[in-house]
């Protein structure tokens, strides 16, 4: 593996792992709850902290598992671009943001257990840094990522 290769994907995977600590920090410490998207926008940095740690044990497929992650993170962006345009009105919420189901005859017991597991509307920015939606800042993270992820793809096609 190129040693500069090495240190990028040591940066995604460190940024990787201090992004998932920020958002459970964000839910569990700080009391904001994620919407279903919200959750669906950590995929990429999960599943990136463990294919970098399988790439760096095996040492092998390292383009393929580079490609992969690129893969995730222009998931991430179109995930999040999605996220950004059902907050400012653009698209109207799918139902990945409202998968609750709906049952006409319920007890006053289960209408109460129904809304305490309601799940966070897609629309509502429950928690904002220097003015911008964590969907927004996600929007800017993973295409950057994304592009870092470019260049690692084209260092391994490089002769050593």
């Amino acid at each position: 593996m190129f040693e500069n290769n090495r240190i990028i994907l040591n940066g995604i995977l460190a940024f990787s792992v201090l992004s998932l600590s920020i958002a459970y920090f964000i839910q569990h410490i700080l009391g904001h709850k994620p919407c279903n998207l919200c959750l669906i926008e950590r995929i990429p940095y999960i599943a990136s902290v463990i294919l970098i740690s399988l790439l760096f044990i095996l040492k092998r497929f390292e383009k393929i598992i580079a490609g992969i992650i690129f893969l995730l993170f222009i998931f991430g962006t179109i995930i999040s671009f999605y996220h950004v345009g059902i907050e400012q009105g653009f698209f109207s919420e799918s139902f990945v943001c409202n998968l609750s189901s709906s049952q006409d005859n319920l007890t006053a017991k289960q209408l109460l257990k129904q809304l305490e597991n309601t799940p966070v509307s897609c629309k509502e920015v429950t928690f904002r840094l220097l003015g911008l939606s964590l969907a927004t800042i996600n929007t800017i993270i993973s295409i950057i990522l994304s592009g870092i992820m470019i260049k690692v793809i084209k260092n391994y096609g490089q002769n050593k």
